[in-house]
């Protein structure tokens, strides 16, 4: 590569991501003078789509942003309507909806971890190359994928846009013999996820290392999942209806993603994040796990996400037995609500970090606003700082081929759901006059 030019650089498809998006550089000098991650993906307008909808619809319009994201979605809306109309469903429904949401980080965390990361780490094009020379892992993954997906469909009737969620609980209880048999096969995985998180700590990781904000939800005794505060390691401590006074999403020309800023600056969320914020509440069986791996957490190195990811499937694996053991079916799976006008915020923690909710609604339970900040686009701004970082100490110098493996891995490294942050556009065009 010369230095007397600018020479663009140009992944023109991301594969292995949920959605479509483009990374384009451009060098001069031996130095990166620009870089877009460019989300080019048309906006789907479901914040739109929800105005003039009656609550008890939200639950399972929300599951259609994501196929591998629904329960997320719906968590984080029935949490926030039920905050608007001033409920509280009771323990069984906080318990099952945190197994519904173990089943959610189970089967994503496995898919990102052995079909969507592992062959950048292990010098793999693809998950079917990889496969040749290592079978086993892959048959791993599959295994416990098919094992969240599992738990999904016990309370959501399946496992792709569930349907079982709904304002105020669940529509159906399973029966003690559907819910004792799967606690059975979680047991006997166990082992199974726990060398899952000893293989990714024997990957062999880049050991780049950088500063940036952690943001993630933080509870008085759990590992965070469905409640929490929000909380930082810069010392932010906030509840769900504070989000906006300090964050703040904006629009960039070059992508549909809108780019969401906390206190003016790019932030982490995701496992990395709820890990580094959270040791001191994970399960002790998983502590001692973490602490045996030779890594010291919390960790500045972003890679290490695969790492968080796997301790994170232990974590929901372990939570998700405990409350089966005790489950017990209850007089009946939801309680009713009476609507109310007013404002209401749900915040949960999606696979892929934060997912904040508001609604606005009339008297009679319709939807006269919605706003949703979904994990990517909160991400999109750090992901363009780690590319720049990460591309930067590489070395422009090393060819376009290796600029374009490393951006891929580092854009792959946070597993961004691409369609979920097309929301919503605002473009404004400046039209220049010559003078």
């Amino acid at each position: 590569m010369t230095e007397k030019h600018q020479i663009p650089i140009r992944v023109p498809v991301l594969a292995r991501v949920e959605g479509e998006g483009t990374l384009e550089l451009r060098v001069r000098n031996g130095a990166i003078e620009e870089l877009r991650l460019r989300i080019f993906e048309p906006p789907r307008m479901f914040e739109k789509l929800l105005e003039g909808r009656d609550y008890t619809e939200i639950p399972d319009m929300v599951a259609r942003i994501c196929g591998i994201c629904p329960v997320a979605y719906q968590m984080s809306a029935v949490q926030a309507i039920e905050n608007l109309f001033g409920v509280e469903p009771g323990p069984w429904v906080r318990d099952m909806r945190r197994v519904f949401y173990c089943g959610e980080w189970i089967q994503s965390h496995s898919l990102h971890i052995h079909m969507l990361a592992a062959p950048d780490f292990l010098g793999y094009a693809s998950i079917t190359e990889m496969a040749r020379d290592h079978a086993h892992e892959v048959r791993r993954g599959l295994r416990l994928q098919a094992l969240g997906n599992e738990i999904i469909r016990l309370l959501g009737a399946r496992s792709v846009h569930p349907v079982g969620a709904r304002i105020g609980g669940f529509h159906h209880a399973p029966a003690r013999a559907q819910v004792d048999a799967l606690r059975e096969k979680l047991q006997a995985a166990l082992p199974e996820a726990e060398t899952l998180v000893r293989w990714t700590a024997a990957l062999n990781l880049p050991t780049e290392e950088q500063e940036f904000t952690a943001v993630s939800l933080r509870h008085p005794r759990e590992y965070p999942m469905n409640e929490g505060r929000m909380v930082s390691n810069r010392g932010l401590d906030i509840s769900a209806d504070r989000f906006e006074s300090r964050f703040v999403e904006h629009q960039e020309m070059h992508s549909t993603a809108l780019h969401c800023l906390h206190d003016g600056k790019p932030y982490l969320v995701g496992p990395l994040a709820r890990l580094n914020l959270n040791l001191d509440r994970l399960p002790a069986p998983v502590r001692s796990l973490a602490d045996s791996l030779g890594i010291k957490f919390p960790s500045r190195n972003m890679y290490h996400s695969i790492v968080a990811r796997a301790l994170e499937i232990v974590v929901a694996m372990r939570e998700a037995i405990r409350l089966l053991e005790v489950y017990a079916e209850p007089s009946a799976p939801y309680i009713s609500v009476t609507p109310r006008a007013g404002t209401g915020y749900g915040c949960t923690e999606a696979p892929r970090g934060l997912l904040w909710h508001r609604y606005d609604a009339n008297a009679a339970g319709v939807v006269i606003k919605a706003r949703i900040v979904p994990p990517t686009s909160q991400n999109q701004a750090r992901m363009e700082e780690d590319l720049r970082t990460s591309l930067q100490s590489l070395g422009v110098r090393q060819g376009e081929a290796v600029l374009r493996r490393r951006g891929e891995m580092v854009i792959r490294n946070y597993d961004p759901c691409i369609s979920c942050a097309t929301h919503f556009l605002d473009l404004r065009v400046r039209e220049l006059t010559h003078a």
